[in-house]
């Protein structure tokens, strides 16, 4: 990894088999399950977005409570086990320090019908960057994920009810 690159990763799991969790968890509103944590801002709208986060290709922007936005860009879907996507065009204070952004999401078996939920970031720091990006990695983005996940892992058991 280069200086430049900051990852993090959390995992849970889902009291659902793969295939209903990869439902709810791979087309999730950011809006509703990424508020906000420390200095980072929530999702707040996804403004024209259908829905759908289901092929590649397809693209959302996300508006954030500081003003700011960023988007993302679908690259793999593969049902019931990996979704991965990347984010760009980060505006506001991110938009000035990283470049890009790598969200890979991965859903496996797991004894009792229920389904392991691993997911992993990475920030590719604009040059020069990259300690204040790893630093806020560190910080702020991993304890954010496994905060984000118990929403998700809860609105998997409500919908499997």
């Amino acid at each position: 990894m280069s200086s430049r690159g900051s990852s993090a990763s959390a995992e849970a799991i889902a009291p659902a088999p793969p295939a209903a969790t990869f439902a709810v968890v791979a087309p999730a509103d950011p809006a509703r399950f990424y508020p906000r944590f420390g200095p980072l801002p929530a999702v707040t709208a996804v403004p024209g977005w259908d829905g759908r986060w289901d092929a590649p290709g397809q693209t959302r922007r996300l508006e954030l409570s500081d003003g700011s936005s960023v988007v993302e860009h679908l690259d793999v879907v593969e049902p019931e086990t990996h979704v991965a996507y990347h984010l760009d065009s980060f505006t506001g204070l991110f938009g000035r320090l990283v470049e890009r952004a790598e969200a890979d999401w991965r859903f496996a078996p797991e004894a009792s019908a229920s389904t392991r939920i691993r997911w992993s970031y990475r920030y590719i720091a604009r040059r020069g960057f990259g300690p204040i990006v790893a630093a806020i990695v560190r910080l702020f983005w991993a304890p954010y994920m496994r905060r984000v996940l118990p929403g998700l892992v809860a609105e998997v058991a409500r919908v499997a009810d």
